[in-house]
């Protein structure tokens, strides 16, 4: 009987199936025995769970609820022409024709946030989270609510302290923003849009960000998503420390918000608490930035310090010898690489204490001792802060260091707003005016603005001297009759 012969192509078919097999088999063997490597390599970077901090965090964060009662057009405008108050793009049009609108005032709810630092009842937050509030709610994390009252506010700082009737609460620890490192994790815990509390995390995107929000800004940079009601929430690091008060944000870009560092609440805290006010130092210059071409008109090496464009007559700067056209290189022992450090120390620095300044003058390096006074804080409201005087419909605020470099001018005061139909409107002056002089007599900050204005009586005619863009205009305001 005869077997049957295999063709050799099969043999090699066979033989070439059999290598392809055993190459992918060895090969997968090799992919394989990698896996745990890799797998490993992603244990190593994976982030712990943050629920623990959180939940032991929550219960120290509370709600704010605020009522402000704001004046707008009458409900019968309203229904007709629409909710748009201020900013109704027809409003001018009515007024033209029908007169001044029917003023009614209204009930203005807000939210915010805030957490508890003492155990009997103090809550840290924003001061424009209660800034004009008639009535503050605060609601803890077990639905408790409690009446609130303001102990003090520091608008240059936005930080207002709180109390409650209530004792035994837990706090939030105080950690050390001055440690914050750019990529740090931190944390932010708030009530935005009213929704109850929301976590967000992410990183410290930059430190000592200046947004022009105050003469003292020192705002620490996050990606940690920060909306509308999270305002006066804290900002915690890995620790459940609070590093940051959450604070800012940039409506037209996402991933940036801005916290005030805990390091520079704690001062403002207790001054709140002992006295319901901040005392701050006081130099009495008016500085701007050191350029790269400022530095090398004046022969430094780099442009770093700030540059002192005018001296208060009689203030401890002047009375220390500082001179216009000063650079202060060095305050106290701090180093000035940037002319917004300067009024931070100057503000942080006891009154009465005597400080070494050394500044750049002529090309040398000069030591001063100056004896630093008190800052004496004056009301930011304009017209609402003079007692006994004429209405004249603007406000006014002090040209602080960051609006001085922006505005281009180191004296006067710049009109925030003008009150509709006043005499200021009627003149013809706007927001962000810089005020001179008035009837010939320079106004240097908000007391000579006030000097003047308590003289002003019925039928007067005031005479400003306003900065506006690039030049200056001469604009007469006429007082009404009684």
């Amino acid at each position: 009987m005869f077997k049957k012969r295999v063709p050799f192509w099969s043999v090699l078919m066979v033989g070439f199936c059999a290598f392809i097999i055993a190459f992918v088999w060895l090969t997968g063997m090799q992919f394989t025995n990698n896996l745990p490597a890799v797998a490993k390599s992603e244990d190593q970077v994976k982030l712990p769970s943050l629920s623990p901090i959180v939940k032991k965090a929550e219960p120290a964060v509370v709600n704010i609820s605020t009522v402000r009662i704001i004046k707008g057009p009458g409900p019968v405008f309203r229904y007709f022409f629409g909710p748009f108050g201020e900013e109704d793009p027809f409003k001018d049009f009515f007024e033209r024709f029908f007169g001044d609108l029917p003023q009614e005032e209204m009930k203005q709810k807000s939210l915010g946030s805030g957490f508890i630092i003492e155990s009997d009842g103090y809550i840290l937050t924003n001061n424009h989270v209660v800034e004009k509030a008639t009535d503050i709610t605060v609601t803890l994390f077990n639905r408790k609510q409690y009446k609130a009252t303001i102990i003090g506010r520091d608008p240059k700082t936005d930080l207002a302290l709180l109390k409650i009737n209530a004792h035994n609460l837990l706090t939030l620890p105080l950690g050390d923003s001055d440690k914050l490192q750019v990529g740090d994790w931190v944390i932010a815990i708030g009530n935005p849009f009213g929704l109850g509390h929301t976590v967000t995390v992410g990183i410290i995107s930059a430190k000592e960000r200046v947004i022009g929000a105050g003469p003292y800004d020192n705002f620490l940079q996050t990606d940690a998503a920060i909306n509308p009601g999270n305002s006066g929430g804290p900002l915690l690091n890995l620790k459940g420390e609070v590093v940051g008060i959450n604070t800012a944000i940039i409506a037209q870009a996402q991933g940036i918000g801005f916290a005030i560092p805990i390091n520079m609440a704690k001062h403002i805290v207790q001054q709140l608490k002992s006295q319901g006010r901040v005392i701050r130092g006081w130099l009495g210059v008016m500085i701007q930035e050191v350029t790269p071409q400022i530095a090398k008109a004046l022969g430094l090496k780099e442009p770093k310090g700030a540059l002192v464009a005018d001296v208060t007559p009689g203030s401890p700067a002047d009375k220390a010898g500082i001179k216009r056209g000063d650079v202060i290189l060095e305050y106290n022992g701090h180093k000035i690489q940037d002319m917004n450090e300067l009024p931070r120390l100057v503000a942080n620095t006891p009154v009465g204490k005597e400080v070494e300044v050394k500044v750049w003058r002529n090309g040398q390096i000069k030591s001063l001792r100056v004896k630093v006074g008190e800052l004496k804080e004056q009301a930011l409201r304009g017209e609402k802060s003079v007692s006994n005087h004429i209405e004249l419909g603007l406000e006014v605020k002090e040209i602080t260091p960051d609006l001085a470099v922006r505005l281009g001018v180191n004296k006067g005061v710049v009109i925030t707003a003008i009150k509709r139909g006043s005499p200021a409107a009627e003149a013809g002056l706007r927001p962000g005016d810089v005020i001179l002089e008035i009837n010939r007599h320079p106004i240097r900050d908000l007391k000579d603005y006030y000097t003047i204005i308590k003289k002003v009586k019925p039928s007067d005619t005031l005479l400003f001297l306003v900065k506006r863009q690039e030049g200056t205009i001469f604009i007469p305001l006429e007082i009404p009759k009684d």
